[in-house]
């Protein structure tokens, strides 16, 4: 297929190349062009807008910050609308508040353009190692369509409902990496300061119910103090702006996503924005460890 690919960052890069090597040829935009500078080896066209890649692609797959940048590129001055040709299918990869997805994935509608929201969880490695899971909100037609493009990028990959189900899932995600981050922090922290070996403790708590991936990779990965972005802090942060969004929208309480939340606002206001949310580790050290 003529695959459009907008989003070449830490995760699209890999993704893009994992639909190069299965056969399709890539159209591609990117507003930095160094991003494009690992593709000029294959099967890849560049273009000048969003518009233009619309205008040579079958199936366009969006991968940027927020909904403002979703909306930008799909329904902005040249954007994938403006250049769109009869059955285009726009699948956002995105993860952004589920009203805006579907408000995006209505106003394509009107347009001919069918819209798939499929949010991904798996962070970088993921995306390198092609083990995503995807969730994807949209008709069981669209989904149809670009389902063999999407297991080349993940080994999960679900149906959930209708437009903007794929991000309902996705925050769902959210609450429970985010909320298990912090968890593992604080226990291994915990351990820490009371004297403890911290990773005796991780060993002995994989064997029980306490066993969790996140406890298993995530706990592995502070104790080796590997605090190298796979998914930084601040994309974390604003995952969990978006479930709380939705909580007031929906009248919800949410005590642990909001204090988990609060967490990874202090995390950015401290300058850990840009390392992994494992950080939250370092945050939990700097706060329980007595001035000198």
């Amino acid at each position: 297929m003529n695959v459009g690919f907008i989003g070449l960052g830490l995760m699209g890069r890999p993704m893009a190349l994992h639909l190069e090597q299965a056969g399709h040829t890539l159209h591609l935009w990117a507003r930095r062009p160094e991003s494009l500078a690992p593709f000029a080896a294959v099967n890849a066209k560049t273009h000048a807008s969003p518009a233009a890649v619309a205008a040579h692609a079958e199936v366009v797959i969006t991968l940027v910050a927020d909904a403002p940048d979703v909306d930008a590129v799909c329904l902005g001055e040249n954007g994938l609308a403006a250049g769109a040709k009869p059955g285009l299918i726009v699948v956002d990869m995105s993860t952004i508040n589920p009203n805006a997805a579907r408000n995006i994935g209505e106003k394509l509608a009107a347009l001919g353009i069918a819209f798939v929201d499929a949010p991904v969880s798996g962070g970088e490695i993921g995306a390198i190692n092609a083990t995503l899971t995807i969730m994807v909100g949209g008709t069981p037609a669209a989904f149809e369509t670009v389902k063999p493009l999407l297991e080349k990028m993940g080994k999960s990959v679900t149906l959930i409902g209708e437009s903007g189900a794929g991000q309902v899932a996705k925050a769902c995600n959210q609450i429970l990496t985010g909320v298990g981050t912090l968890a593992v922090a604080e226990a291994l922290n915990f351990a820490a300061k009371s004297g403890v070996d911290p990773a005796k403790v991780r060993e002995a708590l994989l064997g029980g119910f306490a066993y969790s991936k996140i406890l298993e990779n995530h706990g592995q990965r502070m104790l080796d103090r590997n605090f190298k972005p796979g998914f930084k802090a601040w994309m974390h942060q604003k995952d969990l702006r978006i479930v709380m969004e939705e909580a007031h929208r929906l009248g919800l309480m949410l005590p642990s996503a909001a204090a988990t939340a609060q967490v990874f606002n202090a995390m950015v206001g401290s300058g850990l924005g840009e390392q992994d949310s494992i950080s939250a580790l370092m945050l939990l050290e700097k706060m329980s460890t007595p001035e000198a």
